[in-house]
């Protein structure tokens, strides 16, 4: 059983960054692929990022292009988000995501989510 848990919300300005991350456990994950997603109060959950467990290529939104970076530690069974130069549309709760397969950017085809991080960006 997949377990995803993450860590890092919380509340910042305008501009600020924050790093948020997330802890994989329950198996190896080398054919997997991880996301992070996000929604905000009365929206549907949005693709943020996306990379594969064992590959380094990386995709973004474009709401979030040139401001976040995806990463991972595979040593430490570990997933990143570093969101730099944040704005108010950035809050929302931001999930960790996994699925195995292809690469994917809809929430339907991920099969294991972590429990969520608020974000908040005050002006």
């Amino acid at each position: 059983q997949v377990q995803l848990e993450e860590s890092g919300g919380g509340l910042v300005l305008a501009g600020d960054s924050l790093r948020l991350s997330c802890v994989a456990s329950g198996r190896t994950f080398g054919n997997y692929v991880l996301g992070w997603f996000r929604q905000a109060p009365g929206k549907e959950r949005e693709f943020v990022a996306t990379m594969r467990w064992s590959g380094i290529s990386t995709y973004y939104a474009d709401s979030v292009k040139g401001r976040f970076t995806i990463s991972k530690d595979n040593a430490k069974n570990m997933v990143y988000l570093q969101m730099n130069s944040l704005k108010p549309e950035d809050t929302a709760v931001y999930y960790c995501a996994a699925k195995s397969g292809s690469s994917s950017y809809t929430v339907g085809d991920y099969n294991y989510w972590g429990q969520g991080t608020q974000v908040t960006v005050s002006s």
